[in-house]
């Protein structure tokens, strides 16, 4: 008689979907955010030496580049973006508090954009950062620029929360720990977004009045995200993100596409 082992849910090594999606999803990710800096370095928004007439410019200090006509596109296109993929995990968390079996391949969505949202803040956050900024890796997190630190504080936290999602979709961790991780950073971006400035800027109190709402919609979304994780579940839920189905886990989800519309639409003009 022929013996087979199971494999058991922990060996996640051994599930090809786990891999499958994997490298698709990095291989898009790499389209993706290499394809948008070729195209903003080809239309000279992300370099600093683009052309002998603009060199200068684009040596300016922050607070020189903070509200002129480059640095407004170029903060509201990253706002755009980042939106995008905020928006994108609201649905994937909206998807699973409502308990939808259908589209099961798009849990990978969430993991998949706060990874993609990660590498694109850690690379091109800010335009003099390193790098592809003058600045040198040490100068970028030394906080000499707050504004620039934080943001690729987020873009690490970011990259982070991402690959543990994406290790909680191939069942890698089961803990609620793990699960936390996500309203956990919904928690401290919202902190954090309180005192984010944008330096010496026409429109700096537009700017905070912006980042004073999503950090609220942020905290208010982490806060329901862990009341709900609290009320027991009226029946065990098998799906692919084990939360219970409960209306503050949906008002979680709601929140976090609001952010990501408030972002969509953000605008410094």
């Amino acid at each position: 008689m022929k013996l087979s082992v199971p494999i058991r849910k922990a060996d996640w090594w051994f599930k090809p979907n786990f891999w499958l999606h994997g490298i698709l999803v990095l291989a898009i990710n790499c389209l993706m955010m290499f394809g948008i800096g070729d195209f903003l370095l080809a239309n000279g928004e992300m370099s600093p030496h683009h052309t002998n007439g603009h060199a200068q410019n684009h040596s300016m200090v922050m607070g020189q580049w903070e509200g002129s006509p480059e640095g407004i596109a170029y903060s509201e296109f990253n706002h755009a973006l980042a939106g995008i993929g905020v928006i994108l995990v609201g649905l994937t968390e909206l998807r699973a508090a409502m308990g939808w079996q259908v589209w099961a391949w798009s849990r990978w969505v969430l993991p998949a954009s706060l990874i993609g949202s990660g590498v694109f803040l850690l690379i091109w956050s800010d335009h003099e950062a390193w790098p592809i900024g003058s600045w040198t890796l040490a100068e970028t997190f030394s906080g000499r620029d707050p504004e620039m630190l934080q943001h690729k504080l987020f873009g690490l936290l970011a990259l982070g929360v991402g690959l543990v999602e994406w290790c909680l979709r191939g069942e890698r961790f089961q803990h609620v720990f793990w699960r936390a991780l996500l309203p956990g950073f919904a928690l401290i971006g919202g902190l954090m977004l309180f005192s984010h400035m944008h330096g010496p800027h026409p429109a700096g109190h537009q700017i905070q009045v912006h980042h004073n709402v999503m950090g609220t919609l942020a905290l208010a979304g982490g806060l329901a995200w862990f009341a709900g994780e609290l009320m027991k579940p009226s029946h065990p839920v098998q799906t692919y993100d084990p939360l219970p189905r409960s209306g503050l886990k949906v008002l979680w989800a709601v929140l976090v596409i609001s952010i990501g519309i408030q972002l969509l639409f953000y605008s410094e003009a």
